[in-house]
């Protein structure tokens, strides 16, 4: 049996900026762009959290939410750093870490270079040196496999450990509701719920093709999931022959401005790594993921390769013209830069 770590860094980005600036300390904020440029919410504190305030959301509205919002300007390089040694510390204990984003990855700590044999234990210790290296708290996961572990994460948050173990799966999937698969959004749930399907186990029973009438491709993958049924192997990096950022939201973004934003950010963010590296790209591609789970890519090739990240981040926005953004809700977005040559 596999033992599979997810490890989530709690409100990442605003928590270094808590943890760097005294004065922030206990305050509501928000990392992002400014409200009144059409900013969004990249990162939230706990405080922010309390008033409805979630990334993604475009900053107008969180400073409605939360008149008294702290809104700082993002340090991406500063947030890379960090994400870096947090990452040497999870590779110090096992070589099998993906990384998802800067601040959360799948480690699979069935064998692991302490030696430990219980997953918590190894957690617990991961936990514990992320915090005396970096001050900052991470939430953990243990489970027998990702889609387990990654929503044993979010338990307990911030600073939480939730272990799953082989024995307590059923009655941990019994409790769960549809919203939880992974998969499902808020449009996927209303669909689920409108046919009467409101907990992950009542996926179990629903005609297989009834199921398909209501969520399409994604059914055959929700009813494996619904059983706690997930083979996906924990991918370490590789040689890297392009670079990649992508996040799938909590909720479906509609606005078509918070997702300009956010492309131009993660955009923003490829063109930084590409510039640490001395590198240019040649291809630009976007990648866009509708609610019901039909997923696009879209790509650009340039005359001359390059690491301007203002010419990366109009290419990301030129291309979301050719999907059906803003008309459709987004589940997912990224952005990732190829055809790497050096010379930068």
């Amino acid at each position: 049996m596999r033992r599979i770590v997810h490890l989530d860094m709690d409100a990442f980005y605003a928590s270094v900026e808590q943890r760097d600036n005294a004065a922030l300390r206990g305050k509501p904020v928000a990392v992002g762009g400014r409200p009144e440029s059409r900013g969004v919410v990249a990162a939230a504190s706990y405080e922010a959290r309390v008033f409805g305030v979630r990334s993604a959301m475009p900053m107008a509205r969180a400073v409605r939410l939360c008149p008294g919002l702290v809104v700082v300007h993002p340090n991406f390089e500063r947030y890379r750093r960090l994400s870096s040694e947090i990452m040497q510390i999870l590779r110090a204990c096992t070589p099998l870490v993906e990384p998802l984003s800067l601040d959360e990855a799948y480690l699979d700590v069935t064998e692991n270079a302490w030696g430990e044999p219980y997953g918590s234990k190894v957690a617990k210790r991961l936990k514990r040196e992320i915090f005396e290296q970096t001050g900052l708290t991470a939430s953990a996961g243990v489970a027998p496999n990702k889609f387990l572990a990654k929503i044993a994460s979010s338990y307990r948050k911030p600073d939480g450990l939730t272990v799953i173990s082989p024995d307590r799966v059923e009655s941990f999937l019994q409790e769960l509701p549809v919203e939880a698969l992974w998969g499902v959004g808020p449009v996927t749930a209303r669909k689920l719920h409108g046919a009467g399907i409101l907990k992950l186990i009542d996926i179990r029973s629903v005609d297989i093709e009834r199921l398909r009438e209501i969520v399409g491709s994604l059914a055959d993958w929700l009813r494996q999931l619904s059983h706690g049924d997930d083979p996906r192997a924990v991918v370490p990096d590789r040689e890297s022959k392009s670079s990649s950022t992508e996040n799938t939201y909590a909720e479906d973004l509609v606005d078509l401005e918070a997702i300009r934003a956010e492309l131009e950010r993660m955009a923003r963010e490829n063109a930084e790594w590409l510039a640490r590296r001395h590198l240019a790209a040649r291809t630009v591609t976007i990648k866009v993921r509708y609610a019901d789970f039909s997923t696009i890519t879209r790509s650009h090739t340039l005359s001359l390769a390059t690491a301007d990240a203002d010419v990366i981040a109009s290419w990301a926005k030129d291309l979301l013209q050719r999907t059906e953004a803003g008309q459709r809700p987004v589940r997912l977005l990224g952005v990732r830069v190829q055809g790497l040559v050096a010379g930068v």
